[in-house]
């Protein structure tokens, strides 16, 4: 417990020891490394890796959100869908994604990031054009599962790269970044239709509806050329470049815990499958995914079209949630990287507990205009659990390179395939305006994940306390020649066991 204390008391030394401008930049983004070399190849990182991920996903999320803007912007007059056909259009989405997720991983530990992301990126911007040209809602299906296929590269695959840049304590803020940009796309792609539905409505013979999905298209490509370029990949498996020399990648490597060498073969699913790591996040991300289910299936927007809402209304409203959602995302990770990156399932309590009031207050009678904007505005906090579940994954399992990209990838297939059926039985279009199904299911649920948190979090400390004793246990075999004595041996188990409680147990 004392090496606790005098950890702190050292990061407190440090802190006063910065200027003030540079203590608001450490609470916000983490505390510079010491050594000048490690901070500056931080700030590469951080100007390299993190923008071409942010963008990568912020253009994910405009073109996974135009769908929604489209349809309530005169989609789905121009086509004549009616009934759940918006819903099947999803899951043929959901489909795809989940076909994609693991490949994809995989992929990316043997095909350079930067190549395979940019590709990823190139094929769906392509898809995204071809929606413009659309006649019918079966079309909209084939185009959007394929699309769906491409765009799985990159949540989770992002994760795994920003876990193989990123210590433990910097992860956490980097992670709410990256989440938080796809936030932003969905927020810009709010304006962006209502912008092109006030000016561009009937431009050219073209619906406003249809030029979303060219302008989207147009935005695309130069965040492809820009990855193509200046993406580094992963530190262990790129070539020095201009961009990061071999000094830089050996660092970068050396930085991080070093871990066990492990192969990617037919073994992986055997150490997958052998561990709780898979199983348990896969299962909390299937309930967290489903907690965001009041944003995702878009309920807001629809229950504003069926109190005729005005088009411009539609598209603006939402945004508030995704705006929520940043702003929960960011400060749960602030919560964590200053608890030492031990508290995650203390964000999936908050969660729990605040979507429990809101599937509450969905259901209580009468549901009023406000209760449903302050309910749906409060929902945005479930996206906090993005970056917290997927940075929690990426340090419980962090020993093991390709254990860590199965899982990433299985949190948000499982979730997937979950949601491609959970979204048409409990949130279908037909279930406005007052959404009862969809507000039990809510209920089950967020209940469900902060119960998982719980057990996670029992195992990881568990985990963590075993590794101890097991690193001691190595190193007193190295040390054996020595003939220690008994007493010897007595008093370096009690320091271990001692020790013990830096690991915290909160």
């Amino acid at each position: 417990m004392s090496s606790t204390f005098e950890e702190k008391g050292s990061e407190l030394a440090d802190l006063k020891s910065l200027s003030v401008p540079s203590r608001v930049k450490a609470f916000f983004w983490g505390r510079p490394p010491k050594d000048p070399k490690e901070r500056k190849l931080l700030l590469k990182i951080d100007c390299l890796v993190m923008t071409y991920v942010c963008l990568n996903y912020w253009i994910n999320y405009v073109d996974r959100s135009n769908l929604a803007n489209a349809y309530v912007s005169g989609m789905k007059e121009d086509l004549n869908m009616v009934g759940d056909q918006y819903n099947i259009i999803n899951t043929c989405f959901t489909v795809g994604y989940v076909v994609g997720m693991i490949p994809n991983n995989l992929i990316l530990l043997k095909v350079p990031p930067r190549y395979w992301l940019s590709f990823c990126s190139l094929a769906w911007a392509l898809l995204t054009l071809g929606m413009y040209k659309v006649s019918s809602y079966h079309q909209l299906c084939a185009i959007r599962f394929f699309q769906a296929i491409f765009e799985s590269s990159t949540f989770s695959g992002t994760h795994l790269i920003l876990g193989s840049w990123y210590k433990e304590e910097e992860i956490n803020t980097r992670s709410a970044t990256f989440t938080s940009s796809g936030l932003v796309g969905s927020i810009f792609s709010g304006f962006m239709q209502s912008a092109i539905y006030n000016n561009m409505d009937g431009k050219n013979g073209i619906s406003g509806w249809r030029w979303l999905f060219i302008i989207d298209f147009i935005i695309t490509i130069p965040i492809c050329v820009y990855g193509f370029l200046c993406f580094p990949g992963l530190p262990g498996k790129s070539k020095p470049s201009w961009v990061f020399s071999q000094e830089n990648l050996d660092m970068a490597k050396a930085r991080l815990p070093p871990r066990e060498e492990t192969k990617l073969d037919w073994s992986v699913f055997k150490r997958v499958v052998g561990r709780w790591h898979w199983w348990l996040f896969s299962l909390l991300w299937v309930l967290g995914g489903e907690n965001e289910s009041f944003g995702s299936n878009s309920l807001l927007s629809l229950w504003l079209k069926y109190n005729n809402y005005s088009v411009a209304q539609r598209n603006h409203y939402p945004m508030g949630i995704f705006g929520v959602g940043i702003t929960a995302t960011y400060f749960s990770a602030l919560y964590v990287d200053h608890t030492r990156g031990k508290n995650h399932w203390h964000i999936a309590l908050l969660i729990s507990a605040t979507l429990v009031v809101v599937s509450i207050m969905i259901l209580a009678k009468p549901l009023s205009d406000g209760v449903m904007f302050t309910a749906q505005y409060l929902s945005g906090i479930s996206y906090a659990g993005q970056a917290s579940f997927f940075a929690w994954a990426n340090v419980v399992c962090r020993r093991d390179m390709q254990e860590r990209a199965v899982v990433l990838a299985s949190m948000n297939m499982f979730s997937g395939a979950v949601n491609a059926w959970w979204s048409l039985l409990f949130y279908a279009a037909t279930t406005v305006p007052e959404f009862k199904k969809g507000c039990y299911a809510m209920l089950a649920t967020t209940i469900s994940a902060g119960f998982v948190a719980i057990a996670i979090r029992y195992l990881q400390v568990r985990e963590d306390k075993q590794a101890i004793l097991d690193k001691h246990d190595s190193e007193m075999g190295q040390i054996s020649y020595e003939n220690p004595t008994e007493s010897d041996v007595v008093v370096e188990k009690h320091k271990v066991v001692s020790g013990v409680d830096t690991v915290e147990s909160d």
